[in-house]
């Protein structure tokens, strides 16, 4: 049995600390996180990424500043009291190295710009607000009044919604693509600004939802558009990295 940590005569071991991962639903998405890392370290090695020796010795110094161990004997007894050696720390900085090198070459400026090419419509946004109200009845009322009174949607969404944009008015933001439920996304993007839409049952049949369309915005290739292309990018070379082995959790 090797312990994790002992609280007086109580020992919780490695096998009570992953069921306790499991249960709280924490395990899955540590598995998945590790199993990401390794593929990228494989995938560097195999594509001949190199490393120099005064890359690591800079990322270790890095990890150390950050953690205010100026000194070697700082150090040590840090890496004492977490159980771990040298060599360990110098593989996990190394791996570490290798998967920020092999993720450049998958989402460089050149592929980021050729996706966006042959994909701009998904990255239309759209701008908008919603009310969240708990029956079909208050909610067509609520259509209701604000077709006559449009201009009232940010101050009705405060007053009635029950969803947690209520003190902002109801206000949402800019969506893309695939961010709204498939049926709502159809109508909300063929939408004009000023537009009223739903109500919308939840999938529960639990509360009804309105919107109001506030801006639109032609897809472009800006900060926000770059960093989810790239994303998908990587999470697509993930993928592809994952069908070229077996991968079995325990």
């Amino acid at each position: 049995m090797t312990a994790i940590v002992r609280i007086d005569d109580e020992v919780v071991d490695v096998d009570e600390f992953l069921r306790l991962l499991k249960l709280n639903g924490q395990f899955d998405g540590l598995v998945e996180q590790l199993v990401r890392d390794k593929l990228t370290v494989r995938a560097a090695k195999k594509a001949g990424v190199t490393l120099t020796a005064d890359e690591i010795q800079t990322r270790a110094d890095q990890f150390r500043r950050i953690r205010g161990l100026h000194r070697a004997a700082d150090m040590n007894n840090y890496l004492d009291a977490l159980n771990v050696s040298l060599d360990e720390f110098e593989a996990y900085i190394t791996d570490t190295l290798y998967q920020e090198k092999m993720l450049e070459q998958v989402g460089t400026q050149r592929a980021i710009e050729e996706y966006f090419q042959l994909n701009s419509p998904r990255f239309d946004g759209i701008e908008v607000r919603h009310i969240v109200l708990d029956s079909e009845g208050s909610a067509k009322e609520m259509m209701s009044y604000l077709n006559d009174d449009p201009d009232s949607f940010a101050d009705m969404a405060r007053e009635h919604s029950l969803a947690d944009t209520r003190e902002e008015g109801g206000l949402i933001g800019r969506v893309m693509r695939g961010q709204l439920r498939a049926d709502i996304e159809a109508k909300v993007f063929n939408a004009e600004p000023g537009d009223l839409l739903g109500p919308f049952v939840s999938p529960d049949g639990a509360s009804y939802e309105i919107f109001a369309v506030t801006s639109k915005y032609p897809a472009q290739l800006d900060e926000d558009t770059t960093a989810e292309i790239r994303r998908l990018l990587r999470e697509e070379w993930l993928f592809a990295r994952a069908q070229e082995h077996v991968i079995q959790a325990r």
